[in-house]
């Protein structure tokens, strides 16, 4: 059997494993005081206005260059959704309206005018 004193291996997993839990507990020590806390809390603060500031400065460059805003495109969206379903709601009245006059749906026929106009006969003869 080999000899686990002398195995480099299972002495770098030893050491790693020792250094994990010393680095676990200091970080344990350290979230647990208030001043981590508040530290986190301010970072957090810093990263929020910085992102609403980055967000109003892009706003003001999309306006300038005449270009729509994620707010304005999704607001865009928003519209076309409910003018499609509207859309949606007058074809099946329409389509309700057409079934109950005996129209029938699967045809336009009915719709189109008269074809007056001829097609040239095959053997290309005019009269």
């Amino acid at each position: 059997m080999t000899d686990n004193s002398n195995d480099p291996i299972a002495m770098w997993q030893k050491m790693v494993g020792e250094m994990e839990k010393g680095f676990n507990s200091f970080a344990n020590q350290a979230m647990s005081s208030p001043e981590f806390s508040q530290a986190v809390n301010r970072a957090g603060g810093v990263a929020a206005g910085a992102q609403k500031q980055l967000g109003d400065l892009m706003e003001k460059y999309l306006v300038s260059m005449n270009l729509p805003s994620r707010d304005q495109v999704t607001g865009l969206a928003e519209r076309l959704q409910s003018i499609e379903g509207q859309i949606g709601e007058i074809k099946s009245m329409l389509s309700q309206m057409a079934a109950s006059s005996g129209i029938s749906q699967g045809s336009d026929t009915a719709l189109r005018p008269p074809r007056t106009k001829r097609p040239p006969s095959e053997g290309g003869e005019q009269t």
